[in-house]
């Protein structure tokens, strides 16, 4: 394998450090999203909204005070600020809770396009190095010619694996920020109906 990486021409470097950042960032997002899947905790969105429900407002900012759910961060943080104006105190905790779900992907995105762009520039270089040597007359053996494109299409075949080996946390990671959006959303909307109706 390490022999098959150097054969791969010089930008097999590039290609590692992206495959290292890739590797590093789905680790710490996967490790994120089961993070926070524990701290859920959906019986505290209910107590908080049925607190209000019931115009206690006191109960409900103290299950907001003690939950680790980021919905019930959200709700907790709009109801402390709803004097001021309630839809921008919700939107402002929801998008600061939703660029923690979207943290790093945004590198996953430039990795899918970038590793096969990296992959086809050591297929142009391994493509150009061969036809060098056709030029230059220097075919005593045909693995100066063969070596060539070795190396183009080790680097092209490195820089797809990345590429889809980066698409799939990417895919499922973008699930999950929609999921919480969503969560966020609905949430949001039961809280604006219940405090409406206490108007």
């Amino acid at each position: 394998m390490i022999q098959m990486f150097l054969k791969g021409g010089p930008v097999m470097w590039p290609l590692l450090i992206v495959s290292m950042v890739t590797l590093t960032v789905v680790i710490e997002r996967i490790w994120f999203i089961w993070r926070e899947s524990r701290l859920r905790n959906a019986a505290d969105v209910e107590k908080f909204l049925s607190a209000l429900e019931k115009k206690q407002d006191t109960q409900a900012k103290e299950v907001g005070a003690k939950s680790t759910d980021f919905v019930v961060r959200v709700l907790h943080y709009a109801l402390d600020h709803r004097s001021v104006s309630f839809s921008s105190a919700y939107l402002q905790a929801a998008n600061r809770e939703l660029t923690r779900f979207n943290r790093g992907l945004s590198v996953l995105d430039t990795v899918i396009t970038l590793a096969p762009l990296l992959g086809l520039l050591g297929t142009v270089t391994g493509l150009i190095h061969s036809f060098g040597l056709l030029g230059n007359q220097e075919l005593e053996a045909p693995t100066a010619l063969t070596g060539g494109i070795a190396e183009a299409l080790i680097a092209t075949a490195f820089g797809l694996v990345i590429a889809v080996t980066a698409l799939l946390p990417f895919n499922f990671l973008n699930a999950q920020v929609e999921q919480a959006r969503q969560e966020l959303e609905d949430t949001g909307t039961q809280l604006e109906l219940i405090l409406r109706g206490e108007r």
